[in-house]
């Protein structure tokens, strides 16, 4: 039988919630607003499967580029090309500092 390959494959530890993070989600987390050219981590929330990331881009920091209806398009440097990346607010932190 062939391997799958899916948008998740190969993920199990990457996208795994500690047991203090599991649980609802805050919503302060989903109504989240950023402006353009604000640097944002991508932090991807397994829970929600929407408006996901490519899991390679998790962990990354990127630059907010535009915002395309709930969702925001980031770019992020991929060794030394930029990619643009489609994300929902729950899967992006703000930068501090």
């Amino acid at each position: 039988m062939r391997r799958s390959k899916g948008s998740r494959t190969g993920t199990r530890q990457k996208l795994l919630k500690k047991n203090r993070e599991k649980g609802v989600l805050s919503v302060s987390r989903i109504i989240q607003k950023f402006e353009i050219g604000d640097r944002v981590h991508i932090d991807i929330d397994p829970s929600i499967q929407k408006g996901q990331p490519h899991p390679r881009f998790h962990g990354k920091t990127g630059r907010v580029v535009e915002k395309r209806g709930r969702s925001y398009l980031v770019e992020v440097m991929d060794g030394n090309a930029k990619k643009i990346l489609i994300s929902r607010p729950v899967h992006l932190r703000p930068q501090r500092g």
